[in-house]
């Protein structure tokens, strides 16, 4: 985590934000199959380029994906939405918890701090942490709301 906020060990080049995203999706198939979760994507455009560490991003990505995953509740979906607005690429992903959320958006992403408290599986916080770390070092920006039960991650470059 120190790494990725001090700018260490950043390779930015410039890239294709809907591959990247579309990249993660595809070698996340047989999770997401496995989850027994139903994702609902949209992405758009075809193409749109970037600037960023394309390495980093895509564990960024992975991870909170990989979140709405494991942290979805049963029998909802999760939508995964792109699109540019105002020459930003935007990228949604939009879940509703499997349990209650107490927390605010931006407690959320502090360092270790968990959603599910009681939660005593693997982890150790630090992921929706990095995931925006990775994200901001390569020149993003992200954003999570919550609303009810839905939990909303918003990226845009």
């Amino acid at each position: 985590l120190a790494k990725a906020n001090s700018g260490q060990d950043v390779d930015i080049e410039t890239i294709d934000g809907i591959m990247l995203i579309n990249q993660v999706m595809a070698d996340m198939n047989d999770v997401i199959e496995q989850s027994g979760k139903i994702i609902r994507a949209d992405i758009t455009p075809d193409t749109f380029f970037i600037k960023g560490d394309g390495r980093k991003l895509y564990r960024a990505l992975q991870n909170l994906i990989d979140n709405a995953l494991k942290y979805s509740m049963d029998g909802t979906r999760i939508y995964i939405r792109s699109r540019v607005e105002n020459d930003r690429l935007k990228l949604v992903i939009k879940n509703i918890a499997a349990y209650e959320m107490d927390f605010s958006g931006k407690d959320i992403v502090e360092r270790f701090v968990r959603g599910d408290e009681s939660r005593t599986t693997e982890g150790n916080g630090l992921g929706l942490s990095i995931a925006k770390s990775f994200i901001e070092v390569s020149g993003g920006a992200m954003n999570v709301d919550i609303d009810g039960d839905v939990f909303q991650v918003t990226v845009e470059f």
